[in-house]
Order: structure tokens, then C-alpha cells, then sequence
């Protein structure tokens, strides 16, 4: 009798009758009160109706009454993790482990536990267990590619995620999971087959749509790409992710308001995210309303928020301080591939003095290509740290007795400012991502130049001590020979083409206002503009007032046939309030001018940085009108132009 009441109670539960077991347990409790499967199952009833410390209280009778069964200490585990007591929910799970190690479910658990208290490695090694003791384990297989996917190792993920789809073929989420691998993989086609079948099976899945518009935005399609994100935040409003992609996607087409609109929506879900919140940062460049002054506050708040709670992690360091040792200089960057970085990095690692200096390089390179070899030759030890935790490399930076340590990315994407919060190196310099602050009391100093910082003045937006190189900020060398220089378009079209091949989110309403003064001051002149597809490049031509003939849209180009753009521009043209920076020495290098309007931040000062190294100081304007005047002045000196041409290469 007591065996078929136990069976109905069970019955219930896998029914989903939560009351109807939870009165069968109750009643086998009233004639059998240390019955240990009767609490077990009055546990998991109270779970389910939402009293986990009831349940948690009848557990732990059903343990006390017979510690050998281990269902009962993964049920437990559950309920731990419902309270967020993780260190005893792993607990359980090795219990019920001990008990029966031939267990996948407990192993599975036991990864899911350990992955949400830090145990990346932990975590995956529970999760294999669970896959050899059960290969159609369609949740490890599930878990393991998301651990392995947050580590970037895509192509291992996918493989999981693509064995969980064989074991599921019908689950919607089981092909937007291969198809994030996809994205990340920028498999663009692949990615969208895989989003359109699981939006098949489930239309309203909000991250299908949100990793349809990562695909959509890969594939040069912006505006299908924000038409995504929309639709994703209209099915989940709280979708930090979605929101924060939908903003970029935004920047690109240059809608830069409703950009900053949907980051606010973004960073109002993921107010603890300090990576969100870190890529802000490095948009508040891009906004003409924001002074220098403005923007070091933001990054100063961030500081305070995200990286001054590490500093108790800075340990002293105990590095050798011999003054005639070889000093160790390491540099750290997710870019050391063909990545506009790697025109500023090859020529300085060729050049650095290996005999007074080792040279050393943590490489987050997801996907190395050509050049990665070519820049792992340069240094004395090459370190992948791809899917490390900022903590883990911290600690291998300290062992590797670092004196040195540069961070090439600041708060742009692939950033790890947190690794550099924790002081891992005694001596910490900001460089080349772009020239700004990061905000962090832990970077001691940032290399600039004194046309970007003139000495003496804003220093104070800045944490960090400004280091001003004698001449100039970037060491460049295109990497190639090709294309030639050719000869002066006008000279045969018999009008002035401008223009400026900067990424797109470069070009504001200030920037087209001074465009379409210059354009109407130059008659007939032409204007070449880089810019994805879209319904903005209408906008665009309207705002600056010309007819369509006179404007023309480029999409991105491999980097040859980007150079051989310039073959067909005369004149270069600056934007702001974020001037050109590598854009611009390839318009020099090509034997284009550039001309530049001094912005009221450092970004801003680009333009002026590399002219007065150029020594062509005169290209530069200090006010909307003068950029205008020099403009027509230079497009009227064809000799000039021709000159120009011919020797900016040397």
C-alpha cells in the first residue's frame, strides 16, 4: 500500500500536479512520518509552488531520515541554487556523486553550480563527465558551448551546439545557439540559415531576432539589421545585449541620437556591466556636446564604480630593481592581426632593442591571420590568452615579472581594463587605441604628443600623467608598397572630388554642415563618402544640400581596393567632433591632403597633430568659416594639388 501511494505522489509531480502531490505526501507523512521518499517528494511540491525554504527544511529531514539516496542531494542542489547558496550546492552535488558517480544529471548540475561561482574550468570538466556518461545529454552539450562560447572558443562551441541540435533537432533555442556561434565565427550566411529555422519554430524568440540582427550588421545590412534589434526589444524589453547592439548598428548609418538613446535603454538593464558601461566611454568621444572636462567626469565616475574595487588585489611587486637589468616590457591586445593597430605596432616591435629590453605579447586574437605570425616574430615571448579571465592573466603577468605594461585598447571593444585595475605590472601606459584617458588611477601614464596636448593645458582630464612624445602620437607604415601614387584627378575630370573614407559614425551633423558649405563654395566640385547601404545616404545628400549626381557612396573595401579610393579623390575632409586618424596618413600616404577642423577635445586634434608634422599647418581651421575658406583656396591651386601629390609619400 505504502509503495502505491508513493507511486501516485510520484505521478502527480511528473504531471505537474503540484497540490494534489503535495496532499498524497502529506497523507503517507500522517501514518509514515519518517518515510524519506515521502519528504522528498513534499520538498519538490513546495519548490514548485514557490516555498523553496519549506522545501529546503523537509530536505533535509529526507537526508537526516537516509543519507544514501543521491536524488535527494541533487534536489537539494537545487534549492541551493534557487537561494543563491552555491558553496552548498556544490556540496550536495558531491555528495550525491560520492554516492554514485555514474550520474549525469548530478554532473551536469554540478557544472551548471560551478560555472555561476567563477569555476570556468571546474565547470567544464563537470560537463564532459556528464557528456562521456551520457553523450545525448542534450543540456551539457547545451551548457558546455555557452561556457565555451563565453571563453571564445567558438569553434568548440559550435560543435556542441551542433550535437545538441542532432539530439534536438525541433528546439528553436538548440539553432539560434549554433547560429551565436555562427555570428561570433562571422559565418554571416550560415548564421541567418540557422536564426530563419528557429524563428520558424518559435517566431517570438527574442535572442533569435536580436542574433539576426548581429548577422544582419555583418553583412554590411544595417537597416534589417536595426529592424532586428527593434523587434527583439519589442518582444524583450529588458535586453541589455540587444539594446547595446542596436546602438552600434544605430552609429553606424550615423543616427548617432537615437545611438546614445538606445545605449541609455542598454545601460539602464546593465548598470553593474563594466564592459557595457566601458564602451560608453568611448563613444562620449563622438558627441559634439560633451567637452574634455565632461567626458574625464565619465570616465572618473567609471573608475570609481568598476576598477578602484580592485585595487585591493594590487599586491606589491617584487620585480628585480637592478638598474642595469634587462627591463621587460609586455603589451596587451585583442588586435595583433590585420587590424588598422597593426600599422602602428609592426613598425614599433621592429624596431624595439631586444638587447636592453624583452619584448613580450598577450595575444586575445580570436582569429589569426597572415600577419599574426609576422608580429609574434618581434617578440621575445608570445602569450595566447584568448578565453582567459582578467584574474588569470593578471596573475601570469606578475609571474612573468612584467615592468612595463601597455594597454593598445583602452575602452574600445575587446577591451580588458579590468586586468590593468588589478596592477599586475608596476609601471601601466595607455596607447594607441585612441587618444584619450581611460579614467583609471591604476594607469600611470598615456603617450601623446604636444599638438594633441599642448603642454600646460588639460592636464587635469586626464587620470593619468601625459608622456608627449617630441613629435607625434603614431608611428605608421601602411604595410605595402601598392598601390602608386597617381597623377591629380582634376587634371582630367576638369572638376575638385573630396573626400573622406572615415567609418561612417565619423560623420555628424557639425561634419556635413561644414561638408555642404565647402561643397558650395567648390561649383561642380564631387564628394566620395565610405558609408554602408542604406536609406541614410539619402539623408545625407539632403542635408548637405547638392543633387545626387555629386555625392558617391562607397561600401567597405578589402584594404587594397580601399587605397585605390583615393585615386579618384583630390582633396581630403575631416570630420568631427572625432577627426580622422589612420584614415587620414592613408590619404596622406596616397598624396591627398587633408583638410582638418580643430575640435574642442583631443580626438579633435588629429587633424592638427599630423599636419604640423607634415608642416602643413595651413590646412588646418580654427573656425567653421576658415575650413571653408581653405577648401576653395586649395581646390583653386591645381599646381599645388599636383605637388602635394607627388611628394606626401616621402
Amino acid at each position: 500500500m505504502l509503495q502505491q501511494d508513493l507511486n501516485t505522489t510520484k505521478h502527480h509531480l511528473l504531471s505537474g500536479h503540484w497540490p494534489q502531490a503535495e496532499s498524497s505526501a502529506r497523507q503517507i507523512l500522517a501514518t509514515h512520518p519518517t518515510n524519506a521518499s515521502a519528504m522528498n517528494f513534499l520538498a519538490i511540491a513546495a519548490f514548485q509552488s514557490g516555498r523553496p525554504l519549506e522545501a529546503l527544511d523537509w530536505l533535509q529531514r529526507a537526508i537526516a531520515a537516509d543519507p544514501t539516496d543521491p536524488d535527494f542531494f541533487t534536489n537539494i542542489a537545487t534549492i541551493y541554487n534557487a537561494l543563491n547558496h552555491l558553496p552548498e550546492a556544490v556540496a550536495a552535488l558531491h555528495r550525491a556523486l560520492a554516492i554514485r558517480p555514474q550520474y549525469p544529471a548530478a554532473w551536469h548540475a554540478l557544472g551548471k553550480s560551478l560555472h555561476r561561482i567563477g569555476d570556468a574550468e571546474g565547470a567544464m570538466r563537470a560537463l564532459r563527465t556528464a557528456i562521456d556518461q551520457d553523450p545525448n545529454h542534450f543540456d551539457a552539450h547545451t551548457d558546455l558551448g555557452v561556457i565555451l562560447a563565453e571563453r571564445q572558443h567558438f569553434d568548440e562551441a559550435l560543435a556542441h551546439f551542433r550535437r545538441a541540435l542532432e539530439i534536438a533537432p525541433n528546439r528553436a533555442e538548440a539553432h539560434n545557439n549554433v547560429a551565436n556561434a555562427l555570428n561570433s565565427l562571422r559565418q554571416w550566411d550560415q548564421a541567418i540559415l540557422s536564426i530563419r529555422r528557429a524563428l520558424e519554430l518559435s517566431p517570438d524568440l527574442p535572442h533569435a531576432h536580436a542574433n539576426l540582427g548581429n548577422a544582419m550588421r555583418g553583412q554590411g545590412r544595417p537597416e534589417e539589421s536595426i529592424a532586428a534589434f527593434r523587434e527583439a526589444l519589442r518582444l524583450s524589453p529588458a535586453m541589455g545585449d540587444a539594446a547595446g547592439n542596436l546602438a552600434v548598428a544605430l552609429r553606424d548609418v550615423g543616427r548617432l541620437d537615437e545611438a546614445d538613446e538606445a545605449e541609455r535603454h542598454a545601460l539602464k538593464f546593465r548598470p553593474d556591466h563594466s564592459y557595457a558601461q566601458s564602451n560608453r566611454l568611448y563613444h562620449l568621444y563622438f558627441r559634439q556636446s560633451l567637452d574634455s572636462k565632461a567626458i574625464y567626469q565619465e570616465h572618473a565616475a567609471w573608475n570609481r564604480q568598476f576598477a578602484e574595487p580592485l585595487k585591493k588585489l594590487a599586491a606589491p611587486h617584487t620585480n628585480d630593481r637592478t638598474e642595469s637589468r634587462r627591463l621587460r616590457i609586455a603589451y596587451v591586445s585583442a588586435d595583433f592581426h590585420r587590424h588598422c593597430q597593426s600599422f602602428f605596432t609592426i613598425p614599433l616591435f621592429s624596431h624595439h632593442d631586444h638587447e636592453n629590453f624583452g619584448i613580450f605579447c598577450y595575444s586575445d586574437v580570436l582569429k589569426e591571420d597572415e600577419l599574426t605570425p609576422r608580429i609574434r616574430s618581434f617578440a621575445d615571448a608570445w602569450q595566447p590568452t584568448l578565453g582567459w579571465s582578467d584574474e588569470k592573466l593578471a596573475d601570469q603577468i606578475r609571474k612573468d615579472r612584467i615592468d612595463i605594461l601597455l594597454d593598445l585598447t583602452m575602452h574600445m571593444s575587446n577591451n580588458r581594463p579590468l586586468l590593468h585595475a588589478r596592477k599586475p605590472a608596476p609601471v601601466q601606459i595607455a596607447w594607441l587605441a585612441y587618444p584619450g584617458t581611460t579614467g583609471m588611477t591604476a594607469i600611470d601614464y598615456r603617450l601623446t604628443d604636444p599638438y594633441l596636448d599642448p603642454p600646460n593645458e588639460n592636464d587635469d582630464c586626464y587620470s593619468e600623467r601625459s608622456l608627449r612624445l617630441p613629435d607625434t602620437f603614431w608611428c605608421y607604415d601602411p604595410l605595402t608598397s601598392e598601390p602608386a601614387v597617381n597623377p591629380l584627378p582634376a587634371l582630367t575630370n576638369g572638376f575638385i572630388t573630396f573626400g573622406c573614407l572615415n567609418n561612417f559614425r565619423k560623420i555628424t551633423d557639425r561634419t556635413l554642415a561644414l561638408w555642404s558649405s565647402v561643397l558650395a563654395a567648390v561649383p561642380n566640385s564631387r564628394l566620395i563618402l565610405l558609408s554602408p547601404k542604406g536609406s541614410h545616404r539619402q539623408t545625407v545628400v539632403k542635408k548637405l544640400a547638392v543633387s545626387d549626381h555629386r555625392v558617391e557612396f562607397i561600401e567597405f573595401l578589402p584594404r587594397n581596393r580601399y587605397l585605390q579610393t583615393y585615386h579618384r579623390i583630390d582633396i581630403g575632409l575631416d570630420t568631427l567632433p572625432y577627426n580622422g586618424h589612420t584614415t587620414s596618413l592613408d590619404s596622406y600616404w596616397m598624396g591627398i591632403p587633408v583638410i582638418t577642423r580643430l575640435g574642442n577635445t583631443v580626438v579633435g586634434r588629429a587633424g592638427w597633430s599630423q599636419l604640423n608634422n607634415l608642416n602643413l599647418t595651413d590646412l588646418a581651421a580654427h573656425t567653421d568659416s576658415e575650413f571653408t575658406l581653405i577648401a576653395a583656396r586649395l581646390a583653386a591651386d591645381l599646381p599645388r594639388l599636383a605637388n602635394l601629390r607627388s611628394t606626401l609619400r616621402t
